[in-house]
């Protein structure tokens, strides 16, 4: 059931190992936050993903052991040896995993996208459907270096800083004990395409900062811009900083926006 699927939230960065809960009931999705999953190697059991006819679609394959790109093989292919099962969502670029077989040691697998690759370490346990979202800790660090780059005029570099870590804190969910967290959940208008919420705000160090989720309602594509947010607000305080988790979504699709501002002092 869709209201029974949990989420796990994984760091990573290319080429470092980082542990995940792997279903053994259910199949568990597995997408990287941003970006589409491209390859996937491990021990395959079998795969629905059949071969692509370009090399630029999603995904492109998986391989039936450790280490061996290839192809996906057929649906109809089966590795005795193999591990896992492995289903393909071309279209969002994700892939679906299940275990097999009554084993306990955890599944390696490694899972690619145009930003590197990430070695998954899968531990068996009966839970529930699952979504295992990856999230490159490069790609924190550049939407706090974009809303750097919109300092207000003349800032020093230590305000820099603090926009940045102020960035990274609300993205990563990881919030220093001298910022205030207030959630908030309030509907806040914007366009007739768009739903846009406040979530929750960030206060201290002379910044307030407001995490926004946004979806687009609409049946056609939107693409976002930091400069449609830019909108000064004599109470809240200037912007000093915006970033857009993602800038083109398709119908149903959500992003969420981030926007820094210098507080106001009373």
């Amino acid at each position: 059931m869709g209201s029974a699927q949990a989420l796990q939230v994984i760091d990573a960065s290319d080429g470092a190992s980082v542990e995940a809960i792997l279903s053994i009931q259910e199949p568990t999705r597995i997408r990287i936050e941003g970006s589409a999953i491209t390859d996937i190697f491990g021990n395959i059991y079998s795969s629905g993903c059949a071969a692509l006819p370009t090399p630029a679609a999603l995904p492109v394959g998986a391989s039936p052991a450790v280490g061996t790109p290839a192809s996906a093989p057929p649906a109809s292919s089966i590795n005795p040896v193999g591990e896992i099962v492995l289903e393909c969502d071309r279209d969002k670029g994700e892939i679906y995993v299940r275990p097999v077989g009554e084993g306990k040691k955890p599944i390696n697998l490694f899972v690619s996208s145009a930003r590197g690759t990430y070695t998954l370490v899968l531990r068996r346990a009966d839970t529930p459907a699952d979504t295992i979202v990856i999230r490159d800790k490069a790609a924190l660090q550049r939407r706090a270096d974009t809303a750097a780059a919109r300092p207000a005029p003349g800032a020093a570099a230590s305000h820099v800083r603090g926009l940045k870590a102020l960035l990274v804190a609300m993205a990563s969910g990881h919030v220093p004990s001298d910022i205030q967290v207030d959630t908030i959940g309030q509907p806040v208008p914007l366009w007739r395409e768009a739903r846009f919420t406040l979530e929750r705000t960030y206060r201290g160090r002379g910044l307030l900062g407001e995490r926004y989720v946004l979806q687009n309602v609409s049946d056609t594509p939107m693409v976002l811009t930091e400069a449609e947010f830019d909108r000064e607000d004599d109470e809240s305080g200037s912007v000093a900083g915006i970033a857009i988790e993602h800038h083109n979504l398709r119908p149903g699709e959500r992003t969420v926006v981030f926007v820094i501002r210098k507080e106001v002092q009373p």
